[in-house]
């Protein structure tokens, strides 16, 4: 394993954050705590704007989409983006791509893998370099796309048995950059609350993709009830204090990840206190 996949800096830890979330004054506190990345999730629209706006607040973070959704962003459009970023911040923007969920991209998204492989063609022939590109992947087929045509795997909602997996379908050189959650307190009903909420999205509107990996993992229809079994929230989502928290996202990087995106969960919303009380405990220093 081994960042040298890209040659952008993410550093060991990133955050992800949804689309609608990020701002300028968010992403400099991200930077300011010690994170190496930030993710902007929740399908990020073809201009990649959001992006250049957190370029612009910070001066080292690196900036990364997880993912754009090919389905609604447009793959010439996508590249002209990246392109423009990449003239005003030379290599610190990292395209991730994925197909999304077929349940909210209609009939067409049916074959998911030959739309991806048909969107880089596209990206190959507007300028994004492979190294500068990863795409979300979770099933075999995915997982050694993203190890041929791109720096490496993206792969969303995941335990550090699915990183140990997809390490060795990647093989040693590809970047693995998995997505974990985080709830953190010390009360686990609590938490346990927290982290249902964040997966049942995924769960309750059984979510193909992702139900799919779970199965792969062991788990089965009585885990994906009323937001997900105990089990699977635990495996799913970091809890407790932050030391014992950055020791379930640790588990990660000894599993064969790189670098880990983490996306804080908050029953008031405040993610920035979490990413603050979890900096400490994964050795991040702040700046400034």
């Amino acid at each position: 394993m081994s960042l040298s996949a890209t040659s952008v800096d993410l550093g060991t830890y990133g955050v992800w954050v949804k689309r609608t979330d990020l701002t300028a004054e968010t992403a400099a506190e991200i930077e300011r705590l010690g994170y190496g990345a930030v993710w902007i999730g929740g399908s990020p629209d073809a201009d990649l704007d959001l992006a250049s706006t957190a370029l612009a607040a910070t001066s080292r973070l690196a900036v990364a989409t997880g993912i754009v959704n090919i389905w609604s962003a447009d793959a010439e459009t996508v590249a002209a983006s990246f392109r423009r970023i990449e003239s005003e911040n030379p290599g610190r923007f990292l395209l991730g791509i994925g197909a999304g969920h077929r349940e909210a991209n209609g009939p067409e998204a049916a074959k998911p893998f030959h739309a991806v492989v048909e969107y880089l063609d596209a990206l190959d022939a507007g300028g994004v370099p492979e190294d500068r590109r990863v795409t979300a992947a979770l099933g075999p087929r995915m997982l050694r796309l993203s190890a041929e045509r791109a720096a490496g795997a993206h792969p969303y909602l995941v335990s550090p048995e699915f990183t140990r997996g997809a390490r060795k379908a990647l093989g040693d050189r590809p970047l693995l950059a998995p997505e974990h959650k985080v709830a953190l307190g010390d009360d686990r009903a609590r938490t346990r609350r927290t982290a249902r909420e964040g997966l049942s999205v995924y769960v309750d509107n059984r979510l193909t993709n992702y139900l799919a990996n779970f199965r792969r993992l062991g788990f089965s229809d009585e885990d994906f009830v009323d937001g997900g079994s105990d089990a699977l929230v635990d495996a799913m989502v970091a809890q407790g204090e932050p030391e014992s928290a950055a020791a379930e996202l640790r588990a990660h990087l000894d599993a064969g990840a790189d670098h880990v995106a983490v996306q804080p969960l908050a029953d008031d919303g405040d993610l920035l206190a979490v990413l603050a009380r979890l900096a400490p405990a994964l050795g991040l220093t702040p700046r400034g």
